[in-house]
């Protein structure tokens, strides 16, 4: 889908993830001239309400959340049936991905990225919304390391890693809770469980639980208790062990009760790691120890122990099953003796009946009238293009032959001409249109035609359209994409212009604004020296013209400092992140994330101002805004 345009406005670049029900595209907003996400359900899926319902979900639930830990949302919405959310564009990895690279993270970085989490997920609590799928596949993690919680609301089925009870939809089964696993009542304590399953493995390196099966996984959720954490690492405090054990109790009224519960003890940890977090009662509960693996021989000798059982069961109930069998063949014979002894009543023979001709007569009308002189009908049905369904086509005997009552004659009827339900179709290479359609047997028509929205080679639509009933052997008219309709125009000439008057002139002569050089560094006032194509050259209406920009030194640097007005609210440890978007290029950009102690407080931070604009300026204090947007001119 690369080069294809959603919405007027989102260019597609390139496809940089993807899992079991969506796709995910960098893009470019010409509108914006920013990067963003763009996450496409698969086109499996488009016609299932269910998955396209859940779509939607994640997009709603995500955007009534605003939080520097969770991936915002810019805009929904579909394209014939193309469904897609847009989404912030994260410069960076999934949290799975970056644990695989390095292993067992240090304590210090596991804890400060579980706060991260921590916070988003309290926030989104604080709105009525529980995620369902935490797991470090749906965590980012910036190349500033900030953590960002993505993927809400969508938790459907789709591979061994996941599992559906009861028609609703399980997030991913190495991180669910255990009444996630039976199936049962999920709320916040849910998402936290996973998250301190998630915590687990950033320490550990590796899962709780693992199996050959979901199920086999899910089980042990249930029943298994883990090897706790310090076991595996020797250096972890016991502080960090502590929160890990209390987070995935298997009883919820065990658990931390709420997201801001929990975030208070990640934040004592990091103080005092060695502080204990679980009461001697937690302990009776969760003793740390080593638990044996369940091998396949128990597992084994466990399967054969059930099927002897279920084999003494049936052993039960076999005089049962003999009796009954017995009575019904008894039934059976008395019955077919009856009729037997029917039919060869002298009185009800007659060798002078004669068969009729029951050709094109319909099928349930001859049967009533050579029921009334006990012939019996034996149907062959048969497919007819030609032949209204429960006609007679043909028959075994000839009209006039005598048959005795009692005998059956061999009728075969029409069924009908053979139906078939036409497919989508749509957004399929043309080729394996064609291939679909005569294997329903049907005949494809290829009729070319131009579109500005599907691309070359694909189908736009079929005629009859989708889910038609039709008779086999029927045409099929396929309308294939050859691109858009070429109309050539010159490249005007934007050397000297800024970026905005550049941009102006080139949609004017009825193209696009290509790449801009350097990339994500221009400033309002930089003049064009140079474009590619360059000036007067004729190409095709709509192409992309790239530009390249000489950049002027016309910001200046201001000093901004945060003052502590409410020290006995915080930690002697705070957490401090700045954001910061200048007015010339609408970017978010984080210039300090950092870790500062109450008594280094006031912080000064050198903040970059565009000439002739303004900066504006976000301060986060332990994951929290602090104060107001503060504007710098």
């Amino acid at each position: 889908m690369e080069g294809q345009i959603l919405g007027n406005r989102y260019e597609l670049l390139k496809k940089i993830g993807g899992g079991g029900m969506a796709l995910v595209y960098k893009a470019k907003c010409q509108l914006l001239n920013r990067f963003v996400a763009v996450k496409i359900l698969r086109p499996e899926f488009t016609n299932d309400d269910e998955f396209v319902k859940r779509f939607k979900i994640e997009a709603q639930s995500a955007a009534s959340l605003s939080h520097p830990n969770i991936v915002s949302i810019y805009d929904v919405g579909h394209e014939g049936s193309i469904h897609y959310i847009i989404m912030e564009y994260i410069d960076g990895i999934t949290l799975k991905d970056y644990i695989i690279q390095k292993g067992a993270l240090n304590w210090k970085e596991a804890i400060d990225i579980t706060v991260q989490i921590c916070s988003a997920i309290e926030h989104a609590h604080r709105n009525h919304i529980v995620h369902r799928d935490i797991k470090p596949h749906n965590i980012m993690i910036t190349n500033e390391h900030i953590a960002k919680v993505t993927d809400f609301g969508i938790a459907r089925a789709v591979s061994s890693s996941t599992i559906t009870m009861v028609g609703s939809t399980i997030g991913s089964v190495h991180y669910f809770s255990p009444e996630q696993a039976r199936g049962g009542y999920t709320d916040e304590k849910s998402d936290l469980y996973s998250i301190g399953i998630t915590l687990y493995e950033m320490v550990t390196g590796r899962l709780p639980f693992d199996g050959e099966t979901p199920v086999a996984i899910a089980l042990k959720h249930i029943q298994v208790e883990p090897q706790a954490p310090i076991e595996i690492n020797t250096n972890l405090p016991k502080g960090v062990n502590d929160i890990i054990i209390k987070a995935i109790k298997k009883e919820q009224n065990k658990r931390y009760q709420n997201a801001a519960e929990m975030l208070n003890d990640l934040y004592k940890v990091m103080k005092a790691p060695d502080s204990e977090f679980v009461t001697n009662e937690d302990e009776k509960d969760f003793p740390t120890r080593r638990v044996k693996a369940i091998s396949n021989n128990e597992l084994s000798e466990d399967a054969n122990n059930s099927e002897k059982k279920k084999v003494a069961r049936k052993k039960d109930r076999l005089p049962y099953w003999i009796a009954g069998f017995v009575a019904f063949i008894i039934i059976i014979s008395l019955s077919y003796v009856s009729f037997r002894l029917a039919v060869n009543n002298p009185q009800n023979s007659n060798s002078d009946f004669e068969v009729g001709n029951y050709i094109d007569r319909n099928i349930n009308d001859v049967k009533t009238e050579l029921a009334k002189d006990k012939i019996y009908v034996k149907e062959t049905r048969k497919y007819s293009k030609d032949i209204l369904k429960d006609v007679v086509i043909s028959q075994e005997f000839d009209p006039k032959k005598p048959l005795k009552r009692g005998s059956f004659i061999e009728l075969v009827v029409s069924d009908g001409p053979q139906m078939v339900k036409l497919t989508d179709l749509r957004n399929l290479n043309w080729a394996d249109a064609q291939l679909q359609i005569k294997d329903m047997g049907l005949v494809p028509v290829i009729i070319e035609e131009n579109s500005d929205t599907i691309a070359e080679g694909q189908v736009i639509k079929t005629d009859p359209g989708v889910n038609q009933d039709l008779v086999q052997g029927d045409p099929v008219n396929v309308y294939k994409s050859i691109g858009r309709k070429i109309v050539n125009t010159n490249v005007p000439n934007v050397v000297g212009m800024t970026e905005k008057d550049a941009k102006d002139a080139i949609i004017g002569a009825g193209l696009k604004l290509g790449k801009i050089f350097p990339e994500d560094q221009s400033n309002f006032v930089d003049k064009v020296v140079s474009s590619y194509p360059s000036y007067n050259v004729v190409v095709p209406k709509d192409s992309a013209v790239d530009i390249y920009l000489e950049q002027q030194n016309t910001s200046i640097e201001k000093d901004f400092t945060i003052n502590l007005t409410d020290p006995e609210n915080y930690s002697d440890v705070i957490k401090v992140l700045v954001e910061i978007t200048p007015s010339d290029t609408g970017k978010v950009e984080t210039i300090l994330n950092v870790m500062k102690d109450k008594n280094e407080f006031p912080v000064t931070v050198s903040v970059t101002i565009p000439e002739g604009g303004s900066t504006n300026v976000r301060v986060f204090l332990d994951n929290k805004q602090y104060g107001q947007d503060y504007t710098i001119n």
